[in-house]
């Protein structure tokens, strides 16, 4: 049975939304990595003060974190799976364009110091402005380094979990939950 999750995948493969939900039915912390990134005004925390909040925010046996951020952490030494959300860019450029009209038409505060910016998405030869941008000019790179992973011997001790359609991912949280009500049957039979 997984213990502790770490979800990754592109801007707009549902991490966060996944994430959310299998915390839940685990009844686990839900660790969101840009919570912890990011500062008012768009501003990202300092490594080592990023570090000792994650530090602080895993300490516990059981958890689900959403986010990448792997030039900034890694949770992989005490992680037992990890969650690769492997959505085609077709469907996850238009989510994060959805996403992100959305919260600007709605100015909805995200992780309570920012809101969200949506014409800068369409610069998407920018990078830096858009996490479309971003998206399209690392989906190639992350892709390759997370299928290089899975072969890593540093990272035997983890189960890869690559999910390519939302039907896959909707079946993997399922079972997830149907797991953790068996447990949760045993160990109430037990008690």
């Amino acid at each position: 049975m997984q213990r502790r999750i770490q979800i990754m995948g592109p801007s707009g493969s549902g991490k966060s939304t996944i994430g959310a939900r299998l915390a839940e039915v685990m009844g686990v912390p839900h660790v969101e990595l840009d919570a912890i990134n990011w500062l008012p005004g768009w501003v990202e925390r300092d490594h080592n003060e990023f570090r000792s909040i994650l530090t602080a925010a895993t300490e516990g046996d059981r958890w689900v974190v959403s986010g990448n951020y792997t030039s900034r952490m890694s949770l992989w030494d005490r992680a037992d799976t990890i969650v690769w959300l492997d959505l085609p860019l077709h469907v996850t450029i238009p989510r994060q364009l959805v996403r992100s009209w959305r919260r600007w038409r709605s100015r909805e505060l995200l992780w309570g110091t920012n809101f969200e910016r949506f014409w800068p998405q369409l610069a998407i030869w920018d990078p830096k402005r858009s996490i479309v941008g971003w998206v399209l000019s690392t989906h190639a790179t992350q892709r390759a380094a997370l299928a290089d992973a899975t072969v890593d011997p540093r990272w035997a001790h983890l189960r890869f979990v690559r999910l390519t359609s939302q039907r896959e991912i909707n079946r993997f949280v399922d079972g997830i939950a149907s797991d953790a009500r068996q447990h949760a049957t045993a160990e109430e039979q037990s008690a």
